[in-house]
């Protein structure tokens, strides 16, 4: 596949994906995720002279619902998403253990529901790639809205059981300030010091720090590293007390992030 970043607004990515490669007589298909506005995306399909297929929606917020209805009169397309009254536009409702099969076979992605940063918010993956909206950021996860910590916690390693060289995709562009709060969390973490000055010379050049390998998130992303007597240890210190289990730990460094 190939999978281009469409920017949005201030550091929204809008995910486009076709195939590599076309066969005879296929047409230039391709899907969008998360379309949160329309113009980018209408752009991006007549410069690369793509037909949209589908789009996949991945939670309810306007920022990655908006441009639904302007892509749908102009392109004919299904609108997959989570089962939800808040995004009336969808049109083939998902749920989680769902497997979809788009592109002319040429894509297949499981449903996996990961409720926490909304509790309507769903992921696409496979063994390659994940798309996971604003449940897992590079360096970091999304503000917890409407779940608990221990549903967010769960959530984070239903998405992290994949392979370590899977690619995650986020909404967002977010990994420097991530990555800031990781090094105060983690402050003798040399693979987070070490991702900071990748993550500075790709912005100085104005160039996405998106997608993200898996194995590169277990490093340096301190929302899945609760587990580790690090990340525990600075929880600990921040909450004033011990904590009995990684979702007490998660629950710490959340808040802990809401106010950094």
């Amino acid at each position: 596949m190939r999978i281009e970043a469409v920017s949005a607004f201030r550091d929204n990515y809008i995910w486009t994906i076709r195939p590599s490669k076309q066969t005879d007589g296929q047409t230039n298909g391709c899907i969008v995720v998360d379309p949160g506005d329309a113009e980018p995306v209408l752009a991006w399909l007549q410069k690369n002279e793509c037909q949209l297929n589908a789009i996949l929606i991945t939670h309810h917020h306007w920022d990655h619902t908006n441009g639904i209805d302007e892509l749908v009169a102009k392109y004919a397309c299904p609108v997959y998403g989570p089962v939800s009254d808040k995004i009336p536009a969808i049109t083939h409702p998902v749920k989680g253990g769902d497997e979809l099969t788009l592109l002319g076979g040429a894509l297949q992605l499981n449903v996996i529901e990961c409720p926490g940063h909304t509790l309507d918010h769903i992921a696409y993956i496979n063994a390659q790639y994940m798309f996971v909206g604003d449940t897992l950021f590079a360096a970091g996860c999304g503000r917890m809205f409407e779940g608990e910590a221990e549903q967010f916690y769960q959530s984070l390693q239903k998405l992290t059981a994949q392979p370590a060289d899977c690619q995650v995709y986020c909404a967002h562009e977010y990994t420097a300030a991530n990555l800031a709060f990781a090094a105060a969390v983690e402050p003798d973490n040399l693979a987070i010091q070490e991702r900071q000055a990748q993550v500075a010379a790709l912005r100085q050049q104005n160039l996405p720090t998106i997608p993200s390998e898996l194995a590169v998130e277990f490093a340096t992303n301190p929302f899945l590293r609760c587990h580790l007597p690090s990340v525990t240890a600075a929880a600990e210190k921040r909450a004033g007390q011990r904590l009995n289990s990684a979702a007490e730990v998660f629950a710490v460094i959340r808040a802990w992030k809401d106010n950094y």
